[in-house]
């Protein structure tokens, strides 16, 4: 056997060890044994059934340069026990964790007040950190990556990947938007696709160790971040070959869906229409909605249902919808309101009590697996109106009643979870 040392059958799935990969194998052994996720409830199944890698995913997965403890309850060291851990060798894969927050630490330009210089990321990723969040969505801006065609920089994204790991904390990375060499407008779909798809290999292959989820642009349905609309007839094309790019990269990563709008529906409709089924992992949506009026919060479930049953219609219903974005503003005492696209803004004690309904009652949806808050922090007249106080902490990093609603809910979560972590949390 040159090529693979051991067949291990686990949860009804082959793996194959890569020769190259050095490990105790009797150990190995002892652990898969523990981990048979039929021993475990049903709500288990339902929720992670489907993070179990297939027999590539599970050869790249060990092929990864990761930290791997194979003495140890934790092996791949994510948190997660091994016999409840559905990916126990990938640290990249955490299981049914909802927790997640869109925070924009790539943004270093004037055109964002510099938000992150580099020496406040450390400053923000704690009090992610702190919050319970173990996902953060963050743009991998092309036009940084690769200012020019072929000539890539990645001293930034380096930090932050880096800075990310050392809190724990994955990323959800969105390849987004076009690069001003390769496109008329920054909205615009490239003029050649696969310069976009070969902009995706090269950040995937750089990253793939530490992200295992990607993103294909943002809001593609609203022609504020994709021109033009042609019914995503370009945006699948684009998904297509983008997703093709990634999975050669990496077999393991998983391909999400770009985030649409509450109204997108209708353009999930249209990918599907147009061949686009096979080329994503993740449905992805964004549901905002008024959390003043009465009916905002149930037309959540109602976005939800519809989306279940469109991919039932398209016999897709295998995959998970991800929440990349939902929120509110929570303004201060002291500030002016301008509104926001919904009309009246919350105060931030209404945006802490919207948020804790969205973290106790939408993550029990079985289908819907992760719920990223938008966003972590207040920008500064970014917007011009009331989405600038989105966050859960203000512009100075200091936290708003929303912060410790995100934090209650997550051990409220976290305490409910029977072995899920290694040891509970209690409340500050």
């Amino acid at each position: 056997m040159s090529k693979l040392i051991k067949i291990i059958f686990y949860s009804g799935m082959i793996f194959l060890f890569p020769s190259q990969v050095c490990f105790p194998q009797n150990k190995i052994l002892d652990e898969i044994a523990k981990i048979n996720y039929q021993n475990n409830s049903l709500q288990w199944q339902k929720r992670n059934r489907h993070l179990i890698p297939s027999l590539s995913e599970a050869e790249a997965i060990l092929k990864l340069n990761q930290d791997r403890d194979f003495d140890s309850q934790d092996i791949d060291k994510d948190g997660v026990v091994n016999h409840l851990d559905p990916s126990p060798f990938d640290w990249r894969e955490i299981g049914y964790q909802p927790f997640g927050v869109l925070e924009f630490l790539s943004w270093r330009h004037p055109w964002n007040e510099y938000k992150y210089r580099e020496e406040q990321l450390e400053r923000v990723l704690k009090l992610i950190k702190e919050s319970g969040a173990a996902f953060i969505r963050v743009d991998f801006i092309w036009e940084d990556i690769e200012p020019q065609k072929g000539k890539y920089i990645f001293d930034k994204y380096d930090k932050i990947v880096s800075l990310c790991a050392k809190e724990n904390l994955r990323l959800l990375a969105i390849l987004d938007y076009s690069a001003s060499w390769a496109a008329a407008r920054w909205n615009s779909p490239p003029n050649n696709l696969q310069d976009y798809a070969e902009f995706c290999k090269v950040v995937v292959n750089r990253y793939k160790d530490k992200i295992k989820y990607w993103e294909i642009w943002n809001e593609p349905d609203s022609q504020i971040y994709w021109i033009p609309q042609d019914d995503m007839a370009t945006y699948t094309k684009l998904l297509e070959i983008s997703y093709k790019a990634i999975k050669q990269v990496d077999p393991s990563s998983k391909v999400v869906l770009g985030g649409v709008t509450e109204a997108g529906y209708y353009a999930i409709k249209r990918i599907y229409e147009n061949g686009g089924k096979n080329y994503f992992d993740i449905i992805n949506i964004h549901p905002f909605v008024d959390p003043l009026s009465e009916q905002g919060f149930q037309r959540i479930f109602i976005i939800y249902d519809k989306l279940e049953r469109l991919m039932v219609q398209f016999k897709d219903s295998n995959k998970k919808i991800w929440f990349t974005e939902i929120g509110c503003p929570g303004v201060g005492k002291n500030i002016k309101s301008k509104g926001w696209w919904k009309g009246k803004s919350p105060d931030e004690k209404k945006q802490a009590e919207f948020l804790f309904k969205i973290y106790t009652q939408l993550i029990k949806l079985p289908n819907l697996e992760k719920i990223f808050w938008a966003f972590f922090r207040d920008n500064k007249d970014h917007f011009k109106n009331d989405i600038d106080y989105f966050g859960l902490i203000r512009w100075d990093f200091s936290k708003k009643k929303s912060f410790y609603a995100y934090k209650k809910s997550f051990i409220k979560w976290l305490n409910s979870q029977e072995n899920y972590r290694n040891k509970k949390r209690k409340e500050d």
